[in-house]
């Protein structure tokens, strides 16, 4: 299924060195902020106490969150979770108070703002754990880039490895710097949209290159930057349709999720749009760098298929004389 239909090769690889530039340009910037400003963990990492309460009426997050600042928790976050009704309170860890004490606070500070709130559930979350968190989600995030550049360097070679990876790091980076850089609440929520995006990302590459791979079977006196232009112009119409219709779920989760899927689909967010600029513009232009070449993809599938060619034997026409 096609939108539309390029007739001429888009020159992309001419501009991959200004691209490149660019997104080194935002590497390291993304870099800075995350050096400088650091993430707005929250509850899930640093510890803390997570309370929901309910109100007859909607709510009113202004007034709760003077309730808030009234027992000295201005680094409190206040937003409701799934209805107006209901508000999901996040306190983070005090010295020399528990997590049961802190919520009594919190529940009488809000009942003398208005008296119909009903406690509906409180969660306490230690610094050892949210320490553990932190652990497994890097690990987590280590092992899924080492499994997607296995599984590169076992499909195609290790120059389009090398690619793909750099290309999905520069993705996860560039998502980490926009949430140090605005302090958005870093949860387990966005580390989940952060692997998502990888494995959304490392699809697109996959697409281009098994295109590229193709057009060297095809494309037998084509120059190494012709057939790469030629796979991703044939291959935009499919990127087109796949991230326009992935974006408008998205959209809808941004716009329509309320407060607890905000920063979830805010990191898809980002991690769409960069992730389409990456697999064409950064991990191609650094594939062709690293030399990768028509020998390098089909070159032992080549000399296989000529060996099998060298040892056919012709039948001998006296054998079947009368």
């Amino acid at each position: 299924m096609e939108l539309f239909k390029v007739k001429n090769d888009i020159p992309f690889m001419s501009y991959g060195k200004l691209t490149t530039a660019i997104s080194l340009i935002t590497f390291i910037l993304a870099i800075f902020f995350l050096a400088t400003r650091g993430l707005n963990f929250g509850v899930d990492f640093t510890g803390g106490t997570m309370m929901e309460v309910n109100y007859p009426q909607a709510a009113d997050l202004n007034k709760i969150r003077q309730a808030v600042d009234s027992i000295g928790l201005k680094d409190a976050t206040v937003q409701n979770f799934g209805s107006s009704r209901d508000v999901l309170i996040r306190l983070p860890v005090r010295t020399g108070i528990t997590g049961s004490q802190l919520s009594e606070q919190m529940l009488a500070s809000l009942k003398a703002a208005d008296s119909s709130v009903q406690m509906s559930r409180v969660e306490f979350v230690g610094p050892q754990v949210g320490e553990e968190l932190y652990e497994n989600g890097a690990l987590a995030l280590l092992l899924v880039t080492a499994g997607i550049m296995l599984y590169l360097a076992m499909r195609f070679e290790w120059r389009f490895a090398v690619a793909a990876i750099i290309a999905n790091m520069h993705d996860v980076v560039i998502i980490l710097g926009f949430f140090a850089f605005f302090q958005w609440e870093f949860n387990l929520t966005v580390l989940a949209a952060i692997l998502a995006v990888l494995g959304y990302s490392v699809n697109e590459s996959v697409v281009v290159f098994d295109r590229v791979r193709e057009n060297f079977r095809k494309m037998r006196k084509a120059t190494v930057i012709h057939v790469i232009d030629n796979a991703i112009t044939r291959t935009m119409s499919r990127t087109v349709i796949t991230h326009f219709s992935t974006q408008l779920m998205v959209l809808s989760m941004l716009l329509f999720g309320g407060e607890v899927l905000h920063n979830f689909a805010l990191a898809l967010t980002i991690g769409i749009l960069f992730g389409i600029y990456s697999s064409v513009l950064v991990a191609c232009p650094i594939a062709m760098w690293l030399g990768v070449s028509r020998s390098n993809l089909i070159g032992d599938v080549e000399k296989k298929e000529g060996d099998k060619q060298e040892k056919v034997v012709e039948p001998d026409p006296s054998e079947f004389a009368s």
